[in-house]
């Protein structure tokens, strides 16, 4: 899918195109988009980050998206799928590292993983993710996955102020644990919280919940990535009509 859109502040037409992420080239192409984003924004602890590159066990099982803007050749979003099959060659999901997941195996339908989800912060806006999505769309649909599921994260470098006010929101419209129940291994510690304390939910946790997923339980701390990370579950006929046509699906 190629996509323009126009920015406004400089009123430049921007080509964006999703595309496969195929070949050891275009892996490390968003290995070092993701160390960029990782390192500068949460001060993450990386593995081959001497190289610039943000690497694990898991990306040589995965397969990868992203979206490209023509007029550079930049890469400027990517994610990372591991689906079910994969999975059990591997002994586990991702998620699994940090959560334990009381109902997964009860799951009806094949189940499709998002992971190391990032955009450049030039390009984090609801066009890019559009376009993201587009292609997680082809892929959902080709493999006929019933869930998607994964982790989105929450800064913790204020000590944990926003992630705590942010769950606050979270736990009143979007908690669920009618199809599964993530119990963190690493839960946060607990902080007393101002009463009258907001906090805005980042861009990506938006998004998901906007297409109509739920968080399963309470965040868990990743202190390498200095992040709380929420699980989420996204039931594929439950997906929210507005933005069904991203996902091409009949509900």
């Amino acid at each position: 899918m190629t996509r323009i859109a126009r920015s406004g502040d400089t009123c430049t037409e921007r080509r964006l195109h999703a595309e496969r992420l195929v070949g050891p080239a275009a892996l490390e192409e968003a290995q070092a988009l993701r160390y960029t984003v990782f390192s500068s924004e949460f001060q993450a602890r990386l593995n081959g980050a001497e190289q610039g590159l943000d690497t694990d066990d898991y990306d040589i099982h995965c397969r990868h998206i992203g979206v490209r803007d023509l007029n550079t050749g930049k890469l400027v979003a990517t994610t990372r799928l591991l689906d079910h099959q994969a999975a059990s060659s591997l002994g586990r999901f991702y998620s699994e590292e940090e959560f334990s997941l009381h109902g997964l195996g009860q799951l009806q339908g094949p189940i499709l993983e998002l992971g190391r989800t990032c955009v450049d912060p030039a390009y984090r806006n609801g066009g890019t993710i559009a376009v993201l999505w587009s292609e997680l769309a082809e892929v959902l649909n080709e493999g006929g996955y019933s869930y998607l599921m994964g982790c989105a994260s929450i800064p913790m470098q204020d000590g944990g102020v926003q992630a705590h006010a942010v769950m606050q929101r979270l736990r009143e419209r979007y908690l669920c644990n009618q199809h599964l129940r993530a119990e963190p291994k690493n839960p946060l510690p607990s902080l007393a919280l101002p009463s009258n304390i907001t906090a805005e939910l980042p861009p990506l946790l938006k998004a998901y919940m906007r297409l109509g997923a739920k968080i399963c339980g309470e965040p868990c701390w990743d202190e390498d990535f200095q992040v709380a990370d929420v699980f989420i579950l996204l039931k594929r006929d439950q997906l929210c009509p507005r933005y069904a046509r991203h996902f091409k699906a009949a509900v």
